[in-house]
C-alpha cells in the first residue's frame, strides 16, 4: 500500500493588485481647517455640505438626509464613506467607519469632502471613446 503524501502547506487565497488597499486618506480626520471652505461649509451648514458631498461623488442629492432619522448610527453616512473608502482603494475597516461617522460626523464628512475634492481635481475627465481631457 503506498502512502500519500502529506500536505503541509496549503494554497493561499490569490488576491490581485487591484483588489489590494494601498492609498491613505489625504489628510487626517480631524484637518477640518486645511480648507477653510468646506469648513465653514460644514460648520455653518452642514446639511448643504453633506448634500454637496454627496452629489459630487455621484449619489442622490438627499442621500444625506436619511441621517436625520436614524437616532443611532447615519447609515447614509457611512455607506458613503466606506464607499468612497472603496472606490479609493483607501486602507481601512467598517468598524472604523462606522465609528468615526458615529462620534465625529462633521468631521468625517469634511474629511470626505476633501477628499472627494482632491481626487476629482486630480483625475481626468474621461471623453467619449475612452480617451481623456488631458492627452486629446
Amino acid at each position: 500500500m503506498a502512502v500519500q503524501p502529506v500536505v503541509s502547506v496549503q494554497p493561499s487565497m490569490f488576491r490581485s493588485p487591484a483588489d489590494i488597499k494601498s492609498e491613505v486618506w489625504s489628510s487626517s480626520i480631524f484637518d477640518c481647517c486645511d480648507d477653510m471652505n468646506i469648513c465653514c461649509l460644514g460648520f455653518w451648514c452642514p446639511c448643504c455640505q453633506r448634500c454637496q458631498t454627496s452629489t459630487d461623488f455621484g449619489e442622490c442629492f438627499c442621500l444625506p438626509l436619511l441621517d436625520i432619522f436614524i437616532y443611532w448610527v447615519p447609515v447614509a453616512s457611512l455607506a458613503l464613506r466606506s464607499t468612497m473608502r472603496e472606490r479609493y482603494r483607501i486602507r481601512g475597516t467598517m468598524c472604523n467607519d462606522c465609528l468615526l461617522v458615529t462620534c465625529c460626523t462633521p468631521c468625517a464628512w469634511c474629511q470626505m469632502a476633501r477628499e472627494l475634492k482632491l481626487r476629482q481635481h486630480h483625475s481626468p475627465i474621461k471623453l467619449v471613446g475612452g480617451r481623456d481631457l488631458l492627452h486629446c
